[in-house]
């Protein structure tokens, strides 16, 4: 949910608190228009900003919607002043969330090609204050949002293991964990997936490794039932199909959200 604090949050930041720009008379009409190719994402944010501000939002096309240039993703009505005030504000939240759709959607189409049930998951490497937009907006591609905060699943990573040992991290995180929650194990080496799975991961992370290591600690990991493994760790998308080829059942990337250019699109008023 995108509440009236956040919207009012953007809108203070980008207005201030003497708008003379935007101090035009009269009712206009406004369109939101793509400069470039690439998947609609945002537009829920852009339309509780125009909402915000008492400009109606008239046509809006769905998150996950293929666009090519000059393309309509939305058209609003109102106050000029208020939709000058809005349309920056609008534009910057769409444009991003669309880039990280896009780039979302290039990288499942990717791994497409060598695996039909691979899972391509964000991280928690997101922008303070827009994990939300940034994770719908992988969604919106085709992707997996991984978990949205920490209390979501618990990851054992290399500074827990460095403090606890494997065996021991998982073991302390296990006791403080509710049945529905699983532990995600990451580990550096093929040899040390397997004793993940044996202190009982229910996912195995396996971080850092060419996509031959990665082929070789998930045929180890076969002989654990319900055990998944992930792969990760500069992951790109121009080598995401050899690890996809590989067999592992989730490729989680920062880069879907951290690395994502905006899509190029335009806000014109009076058309």
């Amino acid at each position: 949910m995108i509440t009236n604090a956040q919207v009012e949050r953007w809108l203070r930041e980008d207005v201030g608190h003497h708008d003379v720009t935007n101090q035009v008379p009269g009712e206009t009409t406004g369109r939101l228009v793509a400069k470039d190719s690439g998947v609609v994402a945002g537009l829920e944010a852009a339309t509780a900003v125009f909402d915000y501000l008492g400009v109606d939002v008239l046509e809006s096309l769905d998150d996950g919607a293929q666009l090519e240039p000059g393309d309509e993703l939305l058209r609003v009505e109102g106050p000029a002043r208020e939709v000058l005030r809005g349309e920056r504000v609008a534009v910057n939240l769409a444009g991003h969330a669309s880039g990280i759709a896009t780039r979302t959607r290039r990288v499942v189409d990717r791994a497409r090609t060598e695996s039909g049930d691979v899972r391509i998951a964000a991280t928690r490497k997101t922008t303070p204050g827009l994990r939300g937009l940034e994770k719908r907006a992988v969604v919106a591609g085709g992707g997996d949002t991984h978990r949205l905060d920490l209390s979501h699943m618990v990851m054992v990573k290399d500074n827990h293991l460095a403090e606890m040992g494997l065996e021991g991290a998982v073991s302390h995180f296990r006791e403080r964990t509710s049945f529905a929650t699983k532990l995600d194990v990451e580990v550096e080496s093929v040899e040390d997936a397997p004793r993940a799975a044996e202190a009982g991961a229910d996912i195995v992370l396996l971080d850092n490794m060419t996509p031959e290591e990665i082929g070789a600690a998930v045929d180890l990991l076969a002989a654990y039932d319900g055990v998944l493994a992930e792969a990760s760790g500069g992951i790109t998308l121009e080598t995401v199909a050899a690890y996809a080829a590989t067999g592992v059942d989730v490729i989680s990337m920062g880069s879907l959200t951290h690395s994502a250019p905006s899509l190029d699109l335009s806000f014109r008023t009076g058309v």
